[in-house]
């Protein structure tokens, strides 16, 4: 049995060693990052058809039989162009995108879109398959780590996945989660919400009964959960009570790379420069490019309407050239090469006050320089959003936190370390492994639940 992290930045998996949970190396290292790249998006379905099996195999060809006949007809052209077939994971994957972005098919959090509205079956179930691939790689890589068979896993949830409908949207992420899982070998498939999890893994250290704030800022989603935990507490089957309140919003790191790129970048591509009539430029394409977690925001943007719009937008701008950089974008699908640049760019900015983004994909000699500022500046409203966050499981508890559990990787950021501070600056704040507390308390859940 294994914990399992499918996360919207990374997947991670740990196991119970001795009573102990233990993170497992994959690829030589504690995580995985959530991308996948296909020379052809086509052929995720058969791939993964190959991964499977006896009747899950006959089952998935039957099912998926349009799905498969448009994959074999794009292994033949890849084939015919002697391009290789095979899918290409984590940050193996990023590398093959940024080579050529226009060639292939990349995705970067899958996650994001579990949850999305308006989508058509075959979108879910091309969802369900990119899922299952990526799951299918991390179960392949943990079982030859470990040297057996992983049959069960507790897979860890969001609050809310991302998505407008509320329980609709998680029922829907949810579902494609589970398929995915039982698709590719998992009997036994449960989940925890993260920041649960992570307090379990807190709980171990804990001498007494205590009132914890999990405050968990991964990828996707920001979450927090309101604990009363303690060593006879930990003994339970049955946690229910003692989670005393909930809260979650869809607001997390990939929106810290995405108002950094916005404000940091965009401005030398035309962002906040004027019309010829005066007027100031409009906002809505330049947040379209960017917008790589909401499907729906970059079909737009990638549209051939949307085109047509950008080329008459650059002919209406004072200064023609500088919005001439945003159809290029266009042309050669680089959303996720500017967010990635941010994304560097706020890695960097931890531990440095400012950085150049180099932008020579998109003119030459191009470049954009960020601060600390222009990180604070641009995610005051994200910062918002997460303080009232925090104030919200407080009220529902209708108490305060002894304690601030904070864990997920875009809690590294110390614009953001100082931000949580800031927010109840008498209660001790406690910072957990940013990439296994919630790894490491899913294999202690499902050590209580299996065994």
């Amino acid at each position: 049995m294994i914990g399992f992290d499918y996360g919207t930045s990374n997947c991670s998996v740990a196991v119970m060693n001795n009573g102990q949970p233990k993170i497992v190396s994959l690829l030589n290292n504690n995580t995985i990052a959530s991308n996948l790249y296909a020379p052809d998006r086509d052929i995720i379905t058969h791939w993964l058809h190959q991964q499977l099996k006896g009747e899950q195999q006959a089952h998935f060809a039957t099912e998926r039989k349009i799905q498969l006949l448009k994959g074999q007809r794009a292994l033949r052209e890849l084939t015919l162009d002697g391009i290789d077939s095979e899918l290409v994971f984590g940050k193996s994957a990023l590398n093959k995108y940024l080579e050529d972005p226009e060639e292939g098919y990349y995705i970067k959090s899958p996650k994001s879109f579990l949850g999305a509205s308006g989508l058509a079956p075959l979108q879910i179930q091309l969802f369900e398959d990119i899922v299952a691939a990526m799951m299918s790689n991390v179960k392949k890589l943990t079982e030859t780590t470990l040297g057996y068979e992983i049959t069960q896993t507790v897979i860890g949830r969001p609050i809310n996945f991302q998505g407008l409908h509320g329980e609709e949207s998680n029922r829907q992420a949810i579902e494609v989660l589970t398929n995915a899982a039982k698709r590719i070998g998992f009997k036994d498939v449960e989940f925890q919400f993260e920041p649960v999890a992570a307090g379990f893994e807190f709980e171990a250290s804990l001498s007494k009964e205590t009132r914890v704030l999990v405050v968990d800022i991964g990828g996707g989603t920001s979450d927090c959960s309101f604990l009363l935990m303690g060593p006879k507490l930990s003994r339970s089957e049955d946690r229910t009570q003692h989670l005393l309140a909930h809260s979650g919003v869809r607001i997390a790191g990939n929106d810290f790379d995405i108002q950094l790129a916005l404000q940091g970048i965009m401005p030398s591509l035309g962002m906040n420069s004027m019309l010829k009539t005066g007027k100031p430029m409009p906002t809505s394409s330049f947040y379209q490019a960017l917008a790589i977690n909401n499907i729906n925001e970059q079909t737009a943007f990638y549209s051939a309407k949307n085109r047509r719009d950008l080329v008459q937008l650059s002919r209406d701008a004072q200064d023609t050239k500088m919005v001439e950089r945003l159809l290029t974008v266009h042309d050669h699908k680089l959303s996720y090469q500017l967010v990635n640049a941010a994304e560097q760019a706020k890695i960097t900015l931890s531990e440095q006050d400012k950085h150049m983004i180099n932008l020579d994909n998109i003119s030459e000699q191009l470049s954009a320089e960020v601060t600390k500022d222009t990180l604070r500046t641009a995610n005051e409203r994200t910062l918002t959003s997460i303080g009232n966050l925090m104030q919200s499981a407080v009220n529902q508890a209708q108490c305060q936190p002894d304690v601030i559990f904070v864990t997920g990787g875009t809690a590294k950021s110390p614009v953001l370390s100082e931000f949580l501070q800031q927010q109840m600056p008498d209660v001790p704040i406690v910072v957990g492994d940013h990439f296994g507390s919630v790894t490491s308390g899913l294999a202690i859940w499902a050590e209580k639940i299996y065994l």
